[in-house]
């Protein structure tokens, strides 16, 4: 309760609000609606809308939906998380909203509009606090501020005066499209309603945007790594032989809720053993033997803003031999990857030179012999059995955040870096993944205060279990 100050005053006034009917008041006063994270400087909106405005044709009108509440079975539903295109243009962190942009219109109230869901007294008592209009523009920087009831009322003639509209979909190269949104629907209703307008695409503006963060875009995905980088400490004191891998994944969850993140940014890979060289294994229900590796792909969220780390470590503290070999193999090629991560660069010449680097680290730990290598076909090289995946992605408030493979890297963008080798035969798979932002200069890496270096894990390790109060394994 210290941690988070004020909650006491907080519920006191919630409490003082009730009336003897048992209902919230909305005419008392109420303290300011409160994320789970620190509120985010509306300027970093209002300029996004601004870069956003500026790439549409001369009198159109877009369009935004937040996302669904989803549900399970029974009367059930999954976590809330923020449609990231809405989020991006408007701040907003709440279901059934909409974002209206028409830079165009005559009238300056109508150039941004907000919807959001009326709330009530009703919807208070069991839900908790929605957005006032006030909030919404607190936190938005959107002045014209309505309830979602009225959009057909207030937007009928803003589609009258525009020639075009634009629409968003989901246009990521990986994206599972089979669950219908809350734009794919709106889509449908546009056009019935307004068939004979120029429709376009939101989303190639919006990955030309994303895929170049602000510096308070920075400094949010920053925190979500320093989160992670604590959740790592915290694990090499705590894993052991005997330690079961949803253990290891009850750690990380803990230190990141503890830090205002909602949760891991996606889920978290702890993937012991022969598992190890499993890319995508998400079941941990193994216990960790000693003698093994635990690799840890994971990563907190914070602020919607999503940060993606890998380690790789000793169940028992200490590397075999042939495990640091080709632990400092895959390190070797991260370091001389993330030295490449500079303007001009792109993402299909960073996977060709670091197949060249994997390729030669795989001969020197004898796996291939540089005759056969020699033979190999150009359009299957040899490597890719032990380093299937790509070395890189765009990082930010998706995971696999905006970007196209093609495009020169440019200051400001945030990638990440994460070579592999798994090797089955061996029981040893090795991912190390770091977060690192382009610059005019020397790539940054955001996850340098992770330790990754063989030695530092090992010495961090073994001091963590002479230590006292250290949880016994079993």
């Amino acid at each position: 309760m210290c941690r988070h100050g004020g909650s006491l005053a907080r519920n006191a006034a919630a409490v003082a609000c009730i009336g003897l009917q048992g209902r919230l008041s909305f005419n008392c006063v109420r303290p300011e609606k409160l994320m789970r994270y620190s509120k985010i400087d509306k300027g970093l909106f209002v300029e996004n809308r601004t870069q956003f405005a500026r790439r549409l044709l001369p009198n159109s009108l877009a369009l935004f939906n937040s996302s669904d509440i989803m549900p399970k079975s029974a009367d059930g539903v999954q976590p809330f998380v923020q449609q990231t295109d809405f989020f991006y243009l408007s701040g907003i962190d709440q279901e059934e909203s909409m974002l209206v942009l028409y830079p165009g219109a005559p009238e300056e109230k109508h150039r941004e509009i907000l919807f959001l869901r009326k709330t009530s007294e009703e919807i208070a008592v069991w839900e908790g606090q929605k957005y006032s209009k006030d909030e919404a523009r607190d936190v938005s920087g959107v002045q014209s501020v309505f309830w979602l009831d009225d959009f057909e009322t207030v937007s009928r003639p803003l589609f009258l005066q525009a020639d075009h509209l634009y629409l968003n979909t989901n246009e990521h190269s990986r994206a599972d499209t089979s669950v219908e949104t809350r734009d794919d629907r709106f889509i449908t209703w546009c056009r019935a309603n307004y068939p004979l307008h120029s429709y376009h695409r939101s989303a190639p503006i919006l990955h030309t945007l994303r895929a170049v963060k602000s510096p308070l875009e920075i400094d949010l995905v920053q925190t979500a790594v320093g989160i992670t980088a604590g959740a790592f400490r915290r694990l090499l004191s705590f894993i052991a032989p005997g330690v079961w891998e949803f253990e290891i994944e009850a750690e990380i969850f803990h230190e990141f809720i503890r830090n205002r993140s909602r949760g891991p940014a996606f889920d978290s890979i702890v993937a012991s053993g022969l598992d190890s060289c499993t890319l995508h294994y998400i079941k941990n229900d193994k216990k960790c033997l000693d003698g093994d590796l635990v690799l840890i792909d994971f990563g907190a969220e914070y602020a919607n803003y999503n940060s993606d780390v890998t380690r790789t470590v000793p169940v028992n503290g200490r590397f075999t031999d042939r495990q640091k070999a080709v632990y400092n193999a895959v390190l070797r090629v991260q370091k001389a990857a993330i030295d490449m991560l500079r303007p001009g660069n792109t993402l299909d010449k960073l996977n060709q030179e670091t197949g060249k680097l994997v390729e030669a680290e795989l001969v020197g730990l004898g796996i291939l012999d540089r005759k056969t290598v020699g033979r190999q076909s150009a359009s299957s090289p040899l490597y890719k059995k032990y380093f299937p995946h790509g070395i890189s992605h765009h990082l930010g408030l998706d995971v696999h955040d905006y970007g196209d493979r093609y495009r020169p890297f440019e200051p400001g963008m945030i990638f990440t870096c994460e070579p592999g080798l798994y090797i089955r035969a061996e029981r040893i798979g090795v991912r190390i993944e770091n977060d690192i932002l382009v610059t005019d200069g020397d790539p940054v890496d955001l996850t340098a205060a992770i330790p990754r270096e063989a030695d530092e894990i090992e010495e961090l390790m073994q001091a963590g279990k002479s230590s006292p109060g250290q949880r016994c394994a079993g």
